[in-house]
């Protein structure tokens, strides 16, 4: 995992500082409010009647299994890249590979995981499977820093400068891969039920229970900085300075605290049934409207009667959403034709019939996903921050004072200290001042803040294309031993900068746009969205890697992206990423300028398009 993917693994971004806070009131994956909290204790994890929530006397057993899951897994894999580069001797290109495809795998994990919680098997046992996968991964891993057998053999500085270092065997990458895939399965499971989980310990229709929601969220989120900090300084020193042995296996010990700690709290949990998962519903509008294709859709005059459209239940939060003419096909999946309703007016099979509200809602999903691809590439820039900027690192001065040397992996706190100084800036003072000027809530728009982190994302790869230029040129005129330019590597700092006002204002936005663009009860979907984001950015990085890597690398050319970064081009890919970037930006105004924000009481189809607001972004 690069650090960038831990710091986003909980989406700490959503916290309390966004100008979209955490709904107070509302049951989390589609549950009707009614039965949130009756008769909630599933037969196959207690046999007692229905349990009372336990609200905070549950969270000291919830929020410390957290803390102690994140700061083991983020403290084995925030300094991984430089474990790749340095123990198992992997050339920069393989080893960027190896954490960009296993990021964007861990990164879809987290649909499959939501819909086995939701429609099999509750959140319950899917977290406790996914803890003991979770710590087998975190085990094999520090074997491999253990057992002499299960890593190359080590090298001298001298020898990894010549590339003299003997690589790993078929047998070593196995066992490193085995591990990383029962990482997987642990993410997939814990990160899409962890929160609501937590949330199912309160009751949402008292005041006490919608207040405590709202506390676990605050908790939650500070909890996540506060330990990934200590994962990006601490732990990552140990790793670096001390023993591989040692800083892999402390998040190991932790992760058997955080599975000791989980269930020592099984009497007190509230356990939600599990009822059914919102894909299924989406499944179903696109089968019907398969299994419907020849039928023709009424006409205006017919519409009455023509549709299912059942009243929403009574005392649901979620708002009716209007009837519209976008994608006109999937409107055939509501068709009424004989004999598909039952006595009691409901469809007869779920598969043929669906809801006017439930073809809406999947026209949601449709009419975002243009605006979510734009993200992509964005975070594509974003993600360098953990695999060729710890690589520029160390071939850089990391000393502060005579004695002490920076972690390489370390470096991403400076984009996290831009996110936390800016954020609460940005909120408090700089959205006040705007909303004087624009008369918009927000200050600015959503879509508006999405296209400046867009901008940022250039900025920051044109930045790091130019300091990577410095650096080469120093460390091939002036290179000290082991090639180590005479250059500090506070010299990373500004990219970093830029970086981390690219994660303020497009992460941050597209987390905020996602949530209110999205029907109250598809925020599951809204979350998974922003993952699929970073899982697509990862696999796509990869890809450029390995296309620049081959493409120029022939004919007896030295490669961008050769092993040895002093004798390769790295400020020409960032240059490569920055075009990318251009050519997104302008996707991303031709998407943003079609798009039609959702009103206060569903989507319509009369609402103007975003001239303006995009007129104010170009300028």
């Amino acid at each position: 995992m690069s650090t960038v993917d831990a710091k986003h693994q909980a989406s700490p971004l959503t916290s309390s500082w966004s100008s979209s806070p955490p709904p107070k009131s509302k049951p989390l994956d589609n549950e009707p409010e009614k039965s949130k909290h009756d008769a909630v204790v599933s037969s196959d994890v207690s046999d007692e009647g229905p349990r009372k929530p336990g609200g905070w006397n549950s969270m000291v057993y919830i929020l410390g299994n957290e803390t102690f899951e994140r700061l083991a897994t983020f403290g084995l894999l925030a300094n991984f890249m430089v474990y790749l580069l340095n123990e198992f001797h992997l050339d920069q290109v393989y080893a960027t590979n190896v954490l960009n495809i296993w990021s964007g795998t861990t990164n879809f994990a987290p649909l499959v995981g939501a819909f086995i919680s939701d429609a099999c098997v509750g959140r319950f046992r899917t977290i406790a499977f996914a803890s003991f996968a979770s710590l087998l991964g975190m085990v094999t891993l520090t074997l491999t820093s253990w057992i002499p057998q299960l890593h190359p053999p080590s090298c001298t500085e001298d020898q990894q400068q010549n590339d003299q270092c003997t690589g790993p065997t078929s047998a070593q990458m196995g066992i490193l891969f085995l591990g990383l895939g029962f990482l997987t399965i642990g993410t997939g499971g814990i990160r899409p039920c962890s929160i609501p989980f937590g949330v199912d310990q309160f009751d949402p229709t008292t005041e006490q229970g919608r207040r405590g929601i709202n506390s676990f969220y605050n908790w939650y989120y500070t909890s996540f900085t506060l330990v990934l900090m200590i994962a990006l300084t601490l732990v990552v020193y140990i790793q670096d300075s001390v023993s591989w042995v040692l800083g892999f296996g402390i998040p190991t010990l932790l992760m058997v605290g955080s599975i000791i700690l989980f269930f020592l709290g099984t009497r007190v949990y509230v356990y939600v049934k599990p009822e059914g998962s919102i894909f299924s519903g989406i499944a179903r509008v696109f089968v019907a409207a398969y299994k419907k294709r020849r039928v023709k859709i009424p006409v205006e005059g017919e519409k009455e009667g023509a549709y299912y459209d059942p009243p929403l239940t009574k005392g649901s939060i979620v708002a009716k959403l209007p009837f519209t003419k976008r994608f006109r096909w999937l409107n055939k999946a509501a068709v009424i034709l004989e004999g598909e309703k039952d006595a009691n007016g409901c469809p007869s099979n779920q598969w043929r019939l669906c809801s006017i509200q439930q073809v809406e809602e999947v026209k949601c999903l449709l009419k975002i996903i243009p605006v979510w691809a734009s993200g992509i590439i964005c975070f594509t820039a974003i993600s360098q921050q953990g695999t060729f900027t710890v690589s520029q690192a160390l071939k850089m001065d990391r000393h502060l004072g005579p004695k002490f040397q920076i972690p390489a992996g370390s470096l991403i706190v400076i984009s996290m200290l831009t996110v936390g100084i800016w954020v609460p800036f940005y909120d408090r003072i700089l959205v006040p001042a705007l909303q004087k000027i624009t008369k918009h809530e927000g200050g600015i728009t959503l879509l508006q803040r999405m296209g400046i982190g867009i901008v940022f994302s250039i900025l920051s790869m044109v930045v790091s294309g130019l300091v990577e230029r410095e650096r080469r040129a120093s460390a091939i005129l002036q290179a000290g031993p082991h090639g180590i330019a005479p250059m500090s590597v506070m010299w990373l700092a500004p990219q970093l900068i830029l970086m981390g006002f690219a994660e303020a204002f497009n992460i941050i936005g597209q987390i905020e746009f996602y949530n209110k663009e999205f029907p109250e009860n598809m925020r599951s979907i809204a979350n998974s969205l922003f993952f699929c984001t970073i899982a697509g950015a990862s696999y796509l990085s990869s890809l450029v890697v390995v296309i620049v890597h081959d493409v120029t690398g022939k004919a007896g050319r030295s490669a961008w992206l050769t092993k040895n970064i002093n004798q390769g081009k790295v400020d020409y890919y960032y240059y490569l990423l920055a075009g990318m970037g251009v050519l997104n930006l302008i996707y991303f105004l031709f998407c943003a300028r079609r798009y039609r924000y959702k009103s206060g009481h569903g989507v319509t189809e009369e609402e103007p398009h975003l001239d303006l607001e995009l007129n104010q972004l170009k300028h």
